[in-house]
């Protein structure tokens, strides 16, 4: 019987090593999921937003995105053009966005999904908070932001529901 039960605490030494193997190794893939994404983000707000790169901002937005605004619905883009980089061109103050907190989930062998709050700022002046919900595709070696769920858009001021056009966001 002793025999046995060795082989039984073996066994079990053994699964609970394997087990702390895969934890570790899908720890480090949650960390490199969540880097890659932190800097996709940095990527399209703090170079091709916040800086108005139309070219970068093109090569992150995927073809056929879409995005959706909890105030107008669906706005999708026209033949592929993105307007005016959200209207940062054709305004007069200085419009950033800045992140505020984010969480990042792997969706299987797709991509990723992205759940957060930002700040957009005018002649740095914080001006409307809002929470988002980006989508990433991953293809080969690059990502594409596929769907984009903007909500919750409040003044900063005053803590109320903007009430804003963006349908000059993406064209």
């Amino acid at each position: 019987m002793m025999p046995m039960i060795n082989l039984l605490v073996l066994f079990m030494l053994f699964l609970s090593r394997e087990t702390l193997d895969q934890t570790k190794s899908e720890d480090l893939e949650a960390e490199l999921l969540k880097t890659d994404i932190i800097r996709m983000d940095s990527l399209l707000f703090d170079i091709a937003f916040n800086q108005c790169d139309a070219a970068l901002f093109k090569k992150i937005i995927s073809d056929d995105i879409e995005f959706y605004d909890d105030r107008y619905g669906l706005n999708v883009p026209y033949g592929g053009k993105i307007k005016a980089l959200i209207g940062n061109y054709t305004r007069p103050e200085k419009v950033i966005r800045k992140l505020n907190s984010c969480t990042i989930t792997k969706l299987g062998d797709f991509g990723a999904l992205q759940l957060g709050e930002h700040t957009f700022f005018a002649n740095d002046i914080p001006q409307t908070t809002g929470k988002f919900i980006h989508i990433w595709e991953r293809k080969e070696n690059d990502w594409k932001l596929k769907r984009i769920v903007s909500y919750e858009h409040k003044s900063f001021e005053n803590n109320t529901p903007l009430n804003f056009n963006t349908s000059s966001f993406i064209k």
